[in-house]
């Protein structure tokens, strides 16, 4: 239990210290945000502070801090150090910079970013790969909630019936402007996700009987899977996540101040760390071990283990409303996935997102590729969407990193994000070139070459950053 502790006590030292750091090597000023100088009435707006934070936060916090976490737990406590410390120097600072980058340009998306700091070709290929990871993100967080409330209700009200009612719910949330249906529902749901996570957290740390493991560095995956690079593939959004820099844009059109910018996004991605750690303790913990954590995956499923864990822990009604947080998470970031992919074709095909006809000309396309694609296996899904989860934050970092160099900022201020994305770029190659659904490479090849390519990116951000320096 110490080691637990002590995760959620450094998450916190993390916000406030180094987060205040990235916040002022950043910089932020007074300068009017996108929701007071454009104010369209539909994406851009002013949200108040809290709001904008619960509302982040929903964003982010799919299925990947609760999914990914239990599969992420079947590595052991290792697990702990990923979530804490790919959170602070990683995905917290991820979050931050894609957001108040974003919120200097309008509100543009990681896909335009990428156009403007890596080149016309990034941009392009950034449209493409965001939409995709955007629909299979939408798709796999209308599966894993549908599958969950299925588990609650008459048979007749089976996962394919919940499908339906959440793609309806998901076309009105992407088309509606953002605070009539997601500026009142995702404050008292972001209460609901934080209350879940409280509530697990004490039925581990205090039902007699239940005792949290302490870290240690050793691999106690049943199926003998590698830590590197694995482990930091299936963790996504608990730690690290690409699909944060297409949510934070959203955000970044709303908030009215510069200056609340670390509250918002970095503040966001220490909380859903919070909630990772969270389950990935309770994972470990409930199970006894990794053994029958990783039985219960394989026989269950994700929905149907995190049943189990919520009401065995928590009794019926404590764990129905377990259960009730849980679903929250994927169906509010399913649906600002296709509402991003929304923005992002509008970006894209310079159709007014003012009129209702040209959000509906986009959006129910998304939807029916989306209908299509939960069809699919949900293990095959989760796999591709974290490896192009994975790959995007690589390249978000990458494109902070540029942004830092053409501000002006000094090297050594630039490493807060080049360091990270050299890290994930390492961890996205060698996955790749192993996984199932990749090239199947020998450990012995994909290592060594994971970490050429890595060194190879850092060594062309070592030029850049002389040729910024001496400009």
């Amino acid at each position: 239990m110490i080691s637990f502790i002590l995760a959620i006590l450094i998450l916190i030292v993390g916000y406030n210290l180094y987060g205040r750091l990235v916040e002022k090597i950043f910089g932020p000023d007074d300068r009017q945000t996108p929701a007071i100088a454009i104010n369209d009435g539909v994406d851009c707006m002013p949200i108040k502070t809290w709001k904008a934070l619960l509302i982040q936060l929903l964003n982010i916090a799919g299925t990947g801090p609760i999914f990914g976490a239990l599969m992420g737990a079947c590595f052991g406590p290792v697990v702990f150090l990923w979530i804490v410390f790919g959170a602070i120097l990683g995905g917290a600072v991820h979050d931050y910079m894609s957001g108040m980058i974003s919120e200097r340009h309008q509100g543009a998306s990681i896909a335009e970013l990428s156009g403007i700091y890596l080149g016309k070709a990034a941009r392009i290929v950034m449209r493409i790969f965001s939409v995709l990871l955007l629909l299979l993100t939408g798709t796999v967080f209308v599966t894993s909630p549908a599958a969950l409330i299925a588990q609650l209700t008459p048979e007749n009200l089976g996962v394919s019936f919940w499908i339906v009612v959440i793609l309806i719910y998901y076309v009105l949330a992407t088309l509606l402007p953002i605070d009539k249906l997601i500026g009142k529902l995702y404050p008292i749901f972001g209460v609901i996700l934080i209350v879940m996570a409280v509530s697990v957290a004490g039925g581990i740390m205090f039902i007699p009987g239940y005792e949290i493991p302490e870290i240690s560095l050793q691999n106690l995956h049943p199926e003998g899977l590698p830590i590197w690079p694995f482990m930091f593939i299936t963790v996504a959004c608990g730690a690290i996540s690409g699909f944060h820099a297409t949510q934070s844009p959203m955000i970044a059109k709303c908030i009215v101040s510069e200056k609340v910018g670390r509250k918002v996004f970095y503040g966001a991605m220490i909380i859903e760390s919070v909630i990772a750690l969270v389950w990935a303790a309770a994972g470990v913990t409930f199970y006894g071990g990794t053994d029958l954590l990783h039985e219960s995956l394989s026989a269950m499923g994700q929905s149907g283990t995190v049943y189990d864990i919520s009401t065995k822990l928590l009794g019926t009604v404590g764990g129905i409303l377990a259960v009730i947080g849980v679903v929250v998470c994927p169906i509010t970031s399913g649906d600002t996935a296709f509402r991003s992919a929304r923005l992002i074709l509008a970006e894209w095909t310079g159709l007014d997102q003012k009129k209702i006809k040209n959000r509906l000309i986009i959006t129910l396309p998304l939807l029916g590729i989306g209908a299509i694609l939960t069809q699919l296996d949900f293990n095959v899904l989760w796999r591709y969407f974290s490896w192009s989860n994975q790959t995007l934050a690589m390249i978000s970092l990458w494109v902070a990193t540029a942004y830092l160099l053409k501000s002006k900022k000094k090297f050594i201020q630039s490493l807060i994000t080049a360091l990270p994305a050299t890290f994930m770029s390492a961890v996205s190659m060698t996955y790749i070139l192993m996984a199932d659904e990749g090239f199947k490479i020998s450990s012995a090849i994909a290592y060594p070459v994971g970490v050429i390519f890595a060194i190879l990116l850092f060594a062309v951000y070592l030029v850049k950053a002389r040729q910024a320096t001496t400009a």
